[in-house]
Formats: C-alpha cells, sequence, structure tokens
C-alpha cells in the first residue's frame, strides 16, 4: 500500500544528527528510538509527504532554533533547512518539482512561519518548494498566537495570510491558537488543512492542541483534509510519558473527523513520526513507516472498503496536493543518504 504522510521533520532530524541513509536502529540522532529516516520511508512505502521547515523560538536545538525578536536569525535556521532539501534533491533523493522520479515527493510545509521575515518574502520561498504555511508552533510567532497562547492574528499576520492567498498556498491550521484559527478561516480565502491534529472531543474538550468540532467541519466544508498525529499522548486521555496508545485509537479519531466531516474524503495520516519524540511514543504496533500497514488493516477491520482505506493511506492527500497517483516511490539507483550541508 502506498502512503502520504502529511508531516515530517525530515530536515529538522538531519540537522540535529540522524543520519538520513541508515535504517533508524543505526542511524542515531535525536529522540531515540529512532523510526524515521529516508531509508525507512522507502521501506514502507511512503511515496509522499510534507517535509517540515520547522524553527521553534527561544529552542535548545541549535541548528533548528533563534532567539525571540530576530527575524534574521529564524530565517537563516529556515534556510538551513530549505538547503537540505533542495541538497537531497539535487542528488535525487527527493522530489521538489512533481517530477515522480525520485524516491520520495516532497512538499515543503512550514510550521511557524518566523523564517519569513516580512509577509512579501513568502514568495521568495514559495519559489524553492514551499506549498504550505503554518504561522505558528506551540510558542506562537509575530504572525500567529500558538495553541499555548490566546493571542490571535497579528496585522503582520492578516498580511501574511493575504499573501499566501493571493500565490495559492495552503494554510495549516495546526498549532494555532483557537483565536488565530477563528480569525484565519475568516480572512483567508484559501485552501485549508490540518496536517496533524486529532479530536479535541475525543481528549477531555480543552487543549488548543487538538481540533475542535466546528475547526473541523470548517476544513471539511472548504475541501481540506485532516492528518492524524501518531503521538500518543495525543490519542488517548491518560497516557503518560512512558505509556502508548493503540492503533484503536488512530481508528477513534479518523472516524471522528469522518463523522463531523459526513464523509471519509477529508482524512488521512499526519504522522509527526519521531517530531519531538522517539519511536516508543507511537501506537502500539508501529515502530516505522513499514508499519502503517497496520493501520490500513484496523480501518478494514472497522468496515471502511478497500477504497476507503486507500484514501485514508494515500488518495485523500495526493488528490488535495495534485500528487500523481500513479507516480512510483522506487529508489534512484544512487543509494540515498544524508550529509549535513556545510
Amino acid at each position: 500500500m502506498r502512503w502520504f504522510d502529511a508531516h515530517l521533520d525530515l530536515a529538522c532530524l538531519a540537522l540535529c544528527g540522524r543520519n538520513m541513509e541508515l535504517d533508524p536502529t543505526h542511524a542515531g540522532g535525536p529522540w531515540l528510538p529512532g523510526g524515521l529516516t529516508l531509508a525507512s520511508l522507502r521501506d514502507g512505502g511512503v511515496g509522499a509527504c510534507l517535509g517540515t521547515i520547522f524553527t521553534e523560538v527561544d529552542g535548545t536545538d541549535a541548528p533548528v532554533a533563534y532567539p525571540s525578536g530576530e527575524p534574521q536569525a529564524a530565517h537563516d535556521a529556515g534556510v538551513r533547512q530549505l538547503e537540505t532539501y533542495e541538497t537531497w534533491a539535487s542528488r535525487g533523493w527527493i522530489d521538489l518539482r512533481s517530477t515522480g522520479q525520485s524516491l520520495l515527493r516532497l512538499i515543503i510545509l512550514m510550521e511557524g512561519a518566523d523564517p519569513i521575515r516580512e509577509p512579501g518574502e513568502i514568495g521568495w520561498w514559495a519559489a524553492r518548494g514551499v506549498g504550505v504555511v503554518g504561522m505558528a508552533w506551540a510558542r506562537g510567532t509575530r504572525y500567529a498566537g500558538g495553541n499555548m497562547e490566546t493571542r490571535g492574528l497579528s496585522p503582520e499576520g492578516r498580511a501574511l495570510a493575504a499573501e499566501i492567498d493571493r500565490l495559492g498556498l495552503v494554510h495549516d491550521l495546526s498549532h494555532l491558537s483557537d483565536a488565530a484559527c477563528d480569525e484565519l478561516l475568516a480572512c483567508a480565502r484559501g485552501r485549508v488543512i490540518a496536517s496533524h491534529s486529532n479530536c479535541r472531543a475525543l481528549l477531555g474538550g480543552n487543549n488548543q492542541r487538538h481540533l475542535r468540532d466546528a475547526t473541523i467541519a470548517a476544513i471539511g466544508q472548504r475541501g481540506g483534509v485532516v492528518g492524524i498525529n501518531l503521538f500518543s499522548r495525543f490519542l488517548r486521555d491518560g497516557v503518560d510519558d512512558a505509556g502508548r496508545a493503540g492503533i484503536d485509537d488512530v481508528v477513534r479519531h479518523a472516524e471522528h473527523v469522518c463523522a463531523v466531516m459526513g464523509h471519509r474524503g477529508g482524512v488521512g495520516l499526519g504522522s509527526d513520526m519521531d517530531g519531538g519524540f522517539s519511536a516508543a511514543r507511537l501506537p502500539k504496533g508501529i515502530e516505522r513507516p513499514a508499519d502503517y500497514a497496520r493501520l490500513g488493516e484496523a480501518l478494514a477491520a472497522r468496515g471502511w472498503s478497500n477504497a476507503e482505506v486507500e484514501a485514508f493511506a494515500w488518495g485523500n492527500w495526493a488528490r488535495f496536493f495534485g500528487v500523481d497517483a500513479e507516480a512510483s516511490p522506487t529508489p534512484p539507483t544512487v543509494s540515498p543518504g544524508c550529509t549535513r550541508p556545510s
């Protein structure tokens, strides 16, 4: 089965020390044990993904961190990740231009918009492969409040939303505060997704990190897709730092999205695998992308048709982004690998 994963922090992992050429068992880097490398994506049949440019204000991981109030430092942190993807593309390991000849079709998602020094600069990023913009991460940016805040959009955020619409890019609602999410849906006219968010109604009803039913409905009404996040604490209430959710919890969130939207065409996978947590925090039975097949099996066991399972795995995201369903994820003749750009 082919998979489209809508949220993977690939450049962040590489810059923080993971060797993306190797099997995760031997790849090293942060958040171990790891499950995600270019090699494991190939082995798992992942043919397309959203690969992030993730930057963290006042963070501790130097390659992706920047001090608050320093737009140039945020820009530099984002460019380091952009150049990582461009290096991989030049070697044929990923495809940023829809040629269908590489290991992996990758659309760049900017997670936290501070690397964009001013709203008019978004065109420069779009020309280099950024197709999706999430204005905030948890701590927010100068454009929007994140899910750890109550701020909405700033004036710069409203200007950026207009530029994103003008260029035909996609808005990612994951990590926005409720106020920022509502304001963005009110002012933006472009396409919207939630790349890696689950259902607040199934998780106590208070944490802004999870989607309200009204937001899920709005995404569905605008033809968007919600990507189910595989972090155990985002799947089941009461899972502690050593615990794991189950695959049935993933199915529960997927089916809730479908119930709110009224159809099964607006849900897919946005795993966030190894995105700040190890493979030991994934649901039981999922250690790496090769195990995604178990999600398909669980959906089928719940009565999803073969076509509906395929749509969850690949078709819903591929349709939204216009990715060729026939493009092969067969790897190139040169073995994929990763070295940090100098």
